[in-house]
């Protein structure tokens, strides 16, 4: 069990252990709910983690040309629903709101399309707000706590890497049942232990698919959240592209920490470093459905970002540049599409409303 190291202690380690030892050890889902927003020492709430000075780089940081294609296949989707006038333009978690800014620059290609749409964010970093209003200048978004909080109608969403940042809880499989990973103490400092082995209801139909050992991960905040999104797309339309880092059903232990573009030990520097879990693309589609909503399959990134033509739009771009520009350009095609790299680690998938044309580039379900 992984154990934090007594001479690196935040601040915020500090109200942890004092916590956990009054009330007893928490969920990894209250763990990194208490890392990532606890509003004076949590990391959502007190810095930019994007960027070479920060802590990692998500697509939209590394070239336009992700942007631009989440933008045209969100184009296609509007014009398929036959244009509504106003929608809802929303993202959650949206970084420096670079994304955003390339999505709004390639749909003012369609007619109509930009001048109809009311820009939303799903937002709860303050630091992170004060920097879209910079990128957004001149567009006044709306922020959001909260996915429910969004207006009512025609809702075009898109999400990327937003899921793999919600809190999860952990367990691992016994011969008797489910044991819980909790955070608790061990010589004074922050380590994992298992609680209790008992019978989980919600762990019953993974019983086939797992042995003694297994870890399974579910992610409390996940079918709320998804199921709010895809009821309103049902009921209005319009289209949810999610693109994360996953797989389809949860297997093994993902939790993890980056600090500095490195991984680190979870349980190291709380609120300091960046908490994450691989996405069960699973159990996103299951509550999209389960709402009332179509969904698409899942799709790597590589595959979904060349369907839409991200290769060919990369070559134009190409010709106007050169030297290192044009290396750095070329290297970052490859980093959002290889295989190797962010192609086949991340992935997409979209809910839509029963009935509709699904959203181009994607595989069916």
């Amino acid at each position: 069990m992984a154990l934090a190291a007594a001479s690196d202690v935040t601040a915020l380690a500090k109200i942890l252990a004092r916590r956990i030892a009054t009330s007893g050890p928490l969920t990894l889902a209250d763990y990194m709910a208490e890392c990532l927003l606890h509003p004076k020492y949590g990391y959502y709430a007190t810095r930019d983690p994007l960027g070479a000075s920060g802590d990692f780089t998500t697509s939209p940081e590394i070239s336009q040309i992700f942007g631009e294609m989440i933008g045209l296949c969100l184009a296609q989707c509007w014009i398929d629903r036959d244009r509504p006038i106003p929608f809802t333009l929303a993202e959650l978690g949206p970084g420096r709101g670079t994304l955003m800014a390339d999505i709004v620059r390639t749909i003012r290609t369609v007619p109509g399309m930009s001048e109809a749409g009311r820009i939303h964010f799903v937002e709860a970093s303050p630091a992170l707000r004060a920097r879209q209003a910079q990128t957004l200048e001149g567009l006044e978004p709306t922020w959001h706590d909260r996915v429910d909080e969004l207006p009512d109608g025609p809702l075009f969403l898109v999400a990327n890497e937003f899921f793999d940042a919600l809190p999860i809880r952990q367990f691992e499989r016994r011969e008797g049942g489910w044991a819980e990973r909790q955070v608790a103490l061990a010589g004074g400092a922050l380590a994992l232990s298992l609680g209790p082995v008992t019978d989980y209801p919600a762990l019953r139909t993974r019983r086939p698919d797992t042995t003694p050992g297994d870890v399974v991960e579910l992610c409390p905040a996940l079918p709320a959240i998804a199921g709010d999104i895809a009821g309103r797309i049902a009921e209005a339309g319009g289209v949810a592209l999610i693109v994360d880092y996953g797989d389809w059903r949860s297997l093994g232990d993902t939790f993890q920490a980056v600090r500095s573009h490195e991984t680190s030990d979870p349980l190291a520097t709380p609120g300091e470093a960046d908490l994450t879990a691989h996405v069960d693309f699973e159990a996103l589609s299951c509550a999209f459905r389960d709402a009332g909503a179509a969904a698409t399959g899942m799709t790597p990134q590589g595959v979904f970002l060349e369907r839409l033509g991200v290769t060919e739009r990369a070559r134009r771009l190409a010709d106007r540049l050169s030297g290192s520009a044009l290396k750095a350009h070329v290297a970052a095609h490859r980093r959002l599409t290889h295989p190797e790299e962010m192609g086949s680690l991340f992935k997409a998938i979209a809910c839509y409303p029963d009935g509709t044309p699904p959203p181009p580039g994607l595989d069916p379900a």
